[in-house]
Formats: C-alpha cells, sequence, structure tokens
C-alpha cells in the first residue's frame, strides 16, 4: 500500500446567498445586492421560510470578500457574460468570460491542478454542489452542457491562474433559478457513504490556525488502497461554511503523485477555517477512472477539541 497523500485544502470557502423567488431566471445578481442580503442575513433571514442556510450569519468576517472568492472582480480580473439555462430540468450551456484589466478576454491561463480554469457550482444551501472544467474557445469564452436540477439561489466559482500575473484568483457571481424547493438544514456528518466507498473525516478543525483533516475511503469494510491521481492529487477538498459560502484556494502539500500511483484509504489536508462555524466538506477521489464526491460536515472546535461555543469542564471531546 502506498503511503497516504499528503494534501493541502484545495478549497475553503464561503458565500452568502440565500433563496429568493420572483427573480428573473438566471440572473446575475450584483455584489452589491449580495452584499445587502448579507446585511438582511445577520439581521433575520435565517429564520424565515425559504432560507437556505441555517446557524449564525458570521457578520463580521475578518478576511474581504475577494480574498474569499465572492468578488466579481479582483485585481482588475472580471467575470463577466456568464449565461445558463433558464429552467430546471433543461438541457443547456453554462457559459462565461474572463476579461482582464484592459477590458479583453483573457485567453493565456496558467495549469493549475492539470485544468486552466475550476468551475465550482453549489446552491445557497450547500446542496447540488459541482465541480467541474468547461473548455475555452479562442475567443475566450468558457463552456460546458449545463442542467439545473433544483431551483434556488446558486454562487458560480470560476478559480484560474492568468499567465499575466502567474497568480491565482477566485471570482465568483450567483444565478437565480426560479421555482420552488425546500432548503435543506446541515447537521454534523462525520461519516458519509457514496457509490459504495464509506467516507470518514477526522481531526480537529480549529479556526483560525492551520488544521490537519484526514479523509479515510473503505469499501464493505475493507481500506481502499487504489485511489488514482485526480487532477494532479490523490483528493481534492472543498469546504463551504454554512451560513455563507466563501472560497479558499490552498495548494496541495507533498509532491505530485507519479504516473501510475495509488494511494490509501487516508488522504491528509491541511485546512484553516477563517472563522468559528460549521462546514460543508466535499471530497473529491478517484477509483478505476470514475470520480466520487462524499459530502461531510464539520463544526470547527477550540483547541483542546471542543466544539465552539460548548462548555467542556470535567469533560473529554473525541472526534474519533
Amino acid at each position: 500500500m502506498k503511503a497516504p497523500a499528503r494534501l493541502g485544502l484545495y478549497g475553503l470557502g464561503l458565500v452568502a446567498v440565500f433563496a429568493v423567488s420572483g427573480f428573473t431566471a438566471n440572473a446575475i445578481v450584483p455584489e452589491k445586492t449580495v452584499q445587502a442580503w448579507t446585511q438582511e442575513t445577520d439581521e433575520n433571514a435565517h429564520h424565515e421560510e425559504g432560507d437556505a442556510m441555517s446557524g449564525d450569519a458570521h457578520a463580521g468576517h475578518d478576511a474581504d470578500t475577494a480574498s474569499l472568492g465572492l468578488g466579481i472582480e479582483q485585481d482588475g480580473f472580471e467575470l463577466t457574460e456568464l449565461t445558463a439555462p433558464t429552467e430546471t430540468g433543461t438541457d443547456g450551456e453554462l457559459s462565461l468570460t474572463i476579461a482582464g484589466p484592459d477590458g479583453e478576454p483573457v485567453t493565456d491561463f496558467e495549469l493549475e491542478h492539470e485544468k486552466e480554469l475550476h468551475l465550482i457550482a453549489v446552491r445557497a444551501d450547500g446542496q447540488h454542489f459541482d465541480h467541474v472544467h468547461p473548455e475555452m474557445n479562442e475567443n475566450g469564452t468558457w463552456s460546458i452542457p449545463w442542467q439545473w436540477e433544483e431551483a434556488g439561489s446558486y454562487r458560480i466559482f470560476a478559480d484560474f491562474v492568468p499567465a499575466e500575473t502567474g497568480e491565482g484568483i477566485t471570482l465568483s457571481t450567483t444565478v437565480q433559478v426560479p421555482g420552488d424547493y425546500d432548503a435543506v438544514a446541515a447537521e454534523p456528518v462525520t461519516e458519509t457513504t457514496v457509490d459504495g466507498f464509506d467516507v470518514a473525516v477526522n481531526g480537529d478543525l480549529v479556526a483560525g490556525e492551520g488544521s490537519e483533516l484526514t479523509m479515510t475511503v473503505t469499501r464493505d469494510g475493507q481500506p481502499v488502497t487504489a485511489l488514482e491521481p485526480y487532477l494532479g492529487a490523490f483528493g481534492h477538498l472543498v469546504a463551504l461554511r454554512d451560513g455563507d459560502l466563501a472560497y479558499l484556494h490552498v495548494h496541495p502539500h507533498g509532491a505530485a503523485p507519479a504516473t501510475g500511483e495509488t494511494s490509501g484509504p487516508e488522504i491528509a489536508f491541511e485546512a484553516t477555517a477563517p472563522t468559528e462555524g460549521r462546514y460543508l466538506l466535499f471530497l473529491d477521489f478517484q477509483v478505476d477512472g470514475q470520480v466520487h464526491t462524499a459530502p461531510l460536515v464539520i463544526d470547527t472546535t477550540t483547541v483542546d477539541g471542543s466544539a465552539d461555543g460548548e462548555h467542556t469542564e470535567g469533560t473529554d471531546h473525541d472526534h474519533s
């Protein structure tokens, strides 16, 4: 069995949006509007019908929206011309353009995790998560076949490295897909099953500092030791904070796997939660050429391993 791959957190994030009925289908919402929604959420929206999140609104973040992937523009680069299907259950195309500081479409990107652009789409309650890779045409338009399964307010992230700067950038915007839906409240889930694989997370996520999270993959009670390289790593982790989804990209630790190399059953990540809260984790891993995504949910803890906000005098708290 190969030694477990030690990786850094691929994505850690935060988006402040909730389901809003009555918007025009496929409307791209200005960031000022999103910020206004955030303020409203701080006051009362988390307790109203149609709210896609549960828990605190996390006001007063100590990181700006650009660093968390919440901005439509950063360092002169802007996410523009995003279009998508206008209703659920309809086959179509999601497309977008990255404009550079000169206002022209950017066509020169560096490879990051074996792709020039990573696209993350997720509904405001953390459901319907997708991590995909559009293709770019000669005019700088990225596109991919697309269909919305359910209505709701979605955040679309574009994660890329422009060759002009060599620095990673994450831009995002929101898309409204009209229709009724029931928001799903997140509860802690440290073990889950996907496509016959059992995935568990161990480790304490301490807000504001690096924390080791170890994912263990088993099947039928046996360790899976045939994890294959996927996008230059044995696994990728995206975390979205419940209450507002922010995206923070961190490079994996360790050397990239060699061709044909396998690993497992453990995958280690170094994660840094920007603030206290509940985090929705999405682990991508590949076995036999098939990529699987395992959703998990954990809360941040204090340095002694107890859940934030809990009284722990005289008790031990073990995440095993």
